[in-house]
């Protein structure tokens, strides 16, 4: 029995949940406002509209107004300078730099604990339980995954909070268990120059059999080049002949599949897109022949919704699920 058939078994039960998304959608989400709203009532937000685990979303909606990033942001300053339960509970050390996209400035978005293990980390889950459901010869763990990240500084100085992209804070703080399955070494994931990065990272991972890649495919592009610089060869399966799944993200993968398809010829290579920002892990592509992606509900994200044509109003219609 290879490695991969003697994992599976592992992630069928969370098969079975992923099941419930189609007819327990809005359960599950009413589920998510329930915690969330338990959870952060004794915050400053959350003692100010009134959150408790048995409010209604009615009443939820009511007491608790529409705001933007800049109008939460002072809420942020302070606790970036190492103020507890503001936002959400405890002391919230990690930060993702999020390029602004409402104004010309960077946005700092509070990576908790919380949602680093039930929104970040269970995305990455789910696309292997999905991945694996597809592909039940996959050989997924039988060797390693070449894992691409960007880089985090201090943030003010404060002990153990960090600053910088998701992907940095995601490895920074992964299962050392997953250090064991994939490249390349923290130290040089996490380094932020990038022409250093990519030279050491294809240096790493030549020699290795990878699997399985994950990260933005414009990154990713540029590493698998020098890849293939370093190794001479004219196909990249020619390197890693086991490598059978990118899981991509961060950009649209349609202008990139042609140089990847040209770069690696074998058929049964796979390509799984995946919806993982700064401020939650929203999709992810279940069905390979549909590029469509499943929202999903159960990761501590509670949706609402705002038609097109009121996105500028004052006063929008807001929809959950």
């Amino acid at each position: 029995m290879n490695l991969t058939s003697f994992i599976r078994p592992i992630f069928t039960p969370r098969r079975r949940e992923l099941d419930l998304y189609v007819d327990k959608a809005e359960t599950l989400q009413r589920g998510v406002l329930k915690r969330l709203l338990g959870k952060a009532a004794q915050t400053e937000w959350g003692r100010a509209h009134g959150f408790s685990s048995g409010l209604s979303y009615e009443d939820f909606v009511r007491q608790t107004p529409l705001n933007t990033y800049e109008e939460l942001k002072g809420y942020i300053d302070r606790m970036r300078h190492g103020e507890s339960d503001v936002l959400w509970p405890g002391r919230v050390k990690w930060y993702a730099k999020s390029s602004g996209t409402t104004n010309d400035k960077s946005k700092f978005i509070p990576v908790s604990y919380d949602g680093l293990h039930d929104t970040h980390y269970a995305g990455g889950t789910d696309a292997v339980v999905w991945y694996l459901a597809n592909n039940p010869k996959s050989r997924l763990f039988d060797g390693k995954a070449l894992i691409l990240g960007g880089s985090h500084a201090a943030n003010y100085n404060l002990p153990g909070s960090l600053v910088g992209d998701l992907s940095a804070i995601l490895i920074e703080n992964i299962n050392p268990l997953i250090n064991l399955v994939r490249v390349p070494k923290k130290a040089t994931a996490l380094l932020s120059d990038f022409e250093i990065k990519r030279d050491r990272i294809a240096r790493e991972a030549i020699k290795q059999n990878v699997t399985n890649l994950s990260g933005v495919p414009s990154w990713m592009l540029s590493v698998l080049k020098r890849v293939m610089e370093l190794s001479g060869k004219q196909y990249l399966n020619e390197v890693w002949p086991n490598l059978e799944v990118f899981f991509h993200g961060g950009v649209a993968f349609t202008p990139y599949r042609r140089q990847y398809e040209h770069l690696i010829i074998s058929p049964g290579m796979h390509y799984m897109e995946t919806y993982n920002a700064s401020e939650g892990f929203f999709g992810l592509q279940d069905d390979p022949a549909d590029s469509a992606l499943s929202l999903m509900v159960d990761y501590g994200v509670f949706y609402e919704f705002i038609p097109m044509d009121e996105f500028d109003s004052p006063e929008p219609t807001v929809v959950p699920l």
